[in-house]
């Protein structure tokens, strides 16, 4: 399993690539940070997030995306910039209809270190060791990135076992194929115009 995970950010959006199955040494396929500059205009500033992205969905082909679940914070401009980078990240995966994965902070670090409550430090150092790396990625939005990938690398099949035993996967799936399909068509028409034009 190829996982992309998104650490959502306008100034800096971490992305990591890892690869591997629970239970076996995981595999550090990439690891970076999509920057914005934070004086430029907010609709460019969405543009270069989505165009990273974008860059690293065409390299590394993750089957997965892993996005960091955004929860309401004291700093509200904060959270709205980390809540359209996150919706941009879940639009360049649906646009390739890959499966997206929104995972808790608090759930990424139990997966990680074992605690709910691990600081970033704790975090960056177990990303280094299960990725058998000389020096913890930096920033820490790179770091955050891969701890994701792991995340739902070790817990994403569960969840999906766990849903489909719940019976609510075959509602979700045959709306997911109807908005598949339209936005295919959509697509479709709107390249048939530019090649007529």
């Amino acid at each position: 399993m190829r996982v992309l995970g998104v650490d959502p950010g306008l100034t800096r959006c971490g992305v990591g690539v890892v690869e591997g199955v629970a239970g076996r040494p995981l595999t550090l396929c990439g690891v970076g940070v999509v920057r914005t500059p934070a004086d430029a205009e907010l609709g460019l500033r969405l543009v270069a997030v989505e165009q990273g992205i974008e860059g690293w969905l065409d390299e590394y082909r993750p089957e997965y995306v892993a996005v960091e679940r955004v929860f309401s914070q004291h700093n509200v401009r904060t959270v709205m910039g980390t809540a359209q980078a996150s919706a941009v990240a879940m639009l360049c995966a649906a646009r390739r209809g890959i499966p997206v994965a929104l995972h808790t902070p608090s759930e990424v670090k139990a997966a990680v270190t074992g605690s709910g409550r691990a600081d970033k430090a704790q975090v960056g150092a177990m990303v280094t060791r299960l990725l058998r790396l000389d020096a913890p990625p930096r920033p820490a939005d790179a770091a955050d990135a891969l701890a994701l990938a792991i995340c739902h690398i070790w817990r994403g099949p569960a969840k999906n076992r766990l849903q489909q035993a719940a019976g609510t996967d075959g509602h979700r799936a045959t709306a997911q194929n109807r908005l598949q399909q339209a936005v295919a068509a959509h697509a479709a028409r709107h390249a048939t115009k530019g090649r007529t034009a």
